[in-house]
């Protein structure tokens, strides 16, 4: 039971007992730094029904709450606010609760809680993933892990684009140049591979198009004639067909992709339970049109093309199947959808984690699934997220345009490395824990990076300052946690015996206060779909601890009780650090 759980029935019941009249909520605020009090309740609210002076109704509520309510101890009233004081009992107490318990903050779920599927990554086979994944693995992974700590199930699923005009050319190029080659004969990731001749082919996509120009074609005519782009359309119509000889290829070279993604995945710390295939899907989707326009939902229009009118609702008219009946990327995403959940009937909602530049497009997808009548529709959310830049100069890529994920990993790691390595604090550290070291704070750097900004605004990706051992970093929650476990290994005495506190010191109260926050963080950020609130919380929770730790004696201090006491709240703040970077993708090591 939370706080505001506890004081809510006896606040209700004051305003019964001193204004003979009914409330039904009550809203209640963080106190301010500069006014005694552990949580505050607003006022304002209850002018709409209790006449009289803001102040001298707090002061009434708050002597009726000292007398009746165990847990408060004082009171002071500014303005329109109630400031309560929560006497040291009621967090020692709630402190032994939760002390022992290793999955505080985290929700089991029930039987019949309906499962959430959520999307990311859902990457290209025509090159390597690059930093806007990063962020978007990133997000979708940490979103699922917090939806899953919320009390839900939780399946994380891709859907690859594994079709279309650009894996032909890739296939085209390789064909062309490639003279065979393999991964495993160069020594190049899959993925890298294929790459390297999606930009072979538009290397020379482009020398054509300039010698077109030069022989009188406009650049549009250049670009829609040029023999290598005319040879990979014919590609995708001899895949469309079946050819036996392109299908073999394009199964080949994507296989080549999916290891290399597979590579890149385990690296970055994210997971699938489910793969769909666009080859797979894109024809799903067309019988849902049939039902659309039984249903009047759909219209059609006299060159037999398909569309849905959003006029109504602030948008336009989409069209969902063309006239010479193919389907478009929106028909696809309806069928893929409704297959999911044939997949998985205890499937009942999806969060799609797709950039800011499809906001649109999930309006109307969303839009037209309920119309269609699915119930599960309703709790559909686009995790809509901006760009991630670089500061120019700073990381050059392969390609020399894009960075590319497993560069980016690479580098950050390597940063951490020459960071550490200036710090000078790795005495007694094999080369093997070295390396695991630097892997652990260059990615932990880079994911907290990224997920301690809001998924909406666009980041400024600075290597260097992520790497930072001070401020909101990842090395410095990681340090804190190194520090604690530190703390711990030279407790040599029993830190399990039971303890009869009663009073605490300001400092462990606050820490405390943190701590409490805990599971309402993990449900706040599940319902925004907002890894920034378990970052933020974490960094505000570690900068707490630190000044704990600067203002106490812990294993220095001289009562044996308050030094156990001082280890235990260490342990468990310790405890809550490693399951919210968890809920991140990121690990915490044991020493640093």
């Amino acid at each position: 039971m939370t706080l505001s759980e506890i004081l809510v029935p006896h606040i209700i019941k004051s305003v019964a007992v001193l204004y003979d009249t009914s409330i039904e909520k009550v809203e209640f605020q963080n106190t301010r730094k500069d006014f005694e009090g552990d949580i505050t309740m607003v006022i304002f609210p209850l002018l709409k029904i209790i006449k009289g002076n803001p102040a001298e109704i707090g002061n009434k509520i708050g002597r009726y709450l000292v007398e009746n309510a165990v847990e408060v101890e004082k009171f002071n009233v500014v303005a329109g606010f109630l400031n309560i004081v929560i006497s040291d009992r009621y967090y020692i107490k709630f402190f032994k609760n939760i002390k022992d318990n290793s999955t505080f903050g985290f929700v089991t779920p029930t039987a019949d809680t309906k499962a959430m599927m959520v999307e990311y990554s859902s990457p290209n086979t025509n090159k390597p993933l690059h930093l806007g994944h990063v962020r978007n693995n990133l997000l979708g992974y940490s979103v699922a892990e917090i939806i899953k700590a919320s009390g839900k199930k939780v399946y994380k699923t891709q859907i690859i684009n594994d079709r279309g005009i650009h894996i032909c050319k890739s296939m085209l190029a390789w064909q062309k140049s490639g003279k065979n080659e393999t991964p495993q004969s160069t020594g190049l990731k899959g993925d890298h591979l294929v790459g390297k001749y999606y930009v072979e082919f538009d290397q020379n996509y482009k020398i054509q198009i300039t010698e077109l120009i030069a022989q009188g074609k406009t650049e549009d005519e250049a670009k829609k004639t040029a023999p290598i782009i005319l040879e990979a359309q014919q590609m995708l119509l001899d895949w469309e067909a079946g050819k036996p000889e392109v299908i073999t290829l394009w199964k080949t070279m994507n296989q080549w992709v999916y290891d290399g993604f597979a590579q890149t995945y385990k690296n970055i710390g994210v997971d699938f339970d489910s793969y769909y295939y666009e080859s797979s899907t894109y024809l799903l989707g067309k019988e849902v049109v049939q039902l659309g326009l039984e249903k009047g939902i759909f219209e059609k229009d006299p060159d037999g093309s398909v569309w849905i009118d959003l006029t109504d609702e602030g948008l336009d008219r989409k069209i969902v199947l063309r006239s010479d009946g193919t389907a478009v990327y929106m028909t696809q995403d309806i069928g893929t959808a409704i297959q999911r959940v044939k997949d998985f009937p205890d499937v009942g909602g999806m969060v799609y984690t797709v950039g800011n530049e499809q906001d649109y497009h999930f309006k109307v997808l969303f839009l037209i699934l309920k119309k269609l009548g699915f119930d599960w529709a309703k709790n559909l959310f686009h995790l809509s997220y901006g760009m991630v830049e670089l500061p120019s100069g700073k990381m050059k890529s392969r390609e020399g345009t894009v960075v590319d994920a497993d560069e980016l990993m690479e580098e950050m790691t390597a940063t951490a490395k020459t960071i550490s390595e200036d710090l000078g604090k790795l005495d007694g550290y094999s080369e093997i824990e070295k390396t695991q070291l630097f892997k652990t704070i260059g990615l932990g750097a880079l994911k907290y990076y990224i997920l301690k900004v809001d998924p909406k605004k666009q980041i400024l990706f600075n290597p260097e300052e992520s790497v930072d051992f001070a401020g909101n970093t990842g090395p410095f929650i990681q340090y804190t946690y190194a520090r604690i476990q530190s703390i711990l290994r030279k407790a040599n005495f029993d830190t399990e015996t039971h303890i009869s506190l009663e009073v605490l010191h300001p400092k462990e109260k606050e820490l405390i206060k943190q701590v409490e926050l805990f599971p309402e963080v993990i449900q706040n950020a599940a319902h925004h779909h907002s890894p920034a609130l378990v970052a933020n919380y974490t960094y505000d929770l570690v900068k707490e601890y630190n000044s704990f730790y600067q203002s106490v004696s812990i294993l220095g201090e001289e009562n044996e009780e308050k030094k156990i006491f001082r280890v235990q709240l260490s342990k468990k703040v310790s405890e809550i650090i490693k399951a919210a970077f968890k809920l991140l993708g990121i690990e915490v090591p044991e020493r640093m």
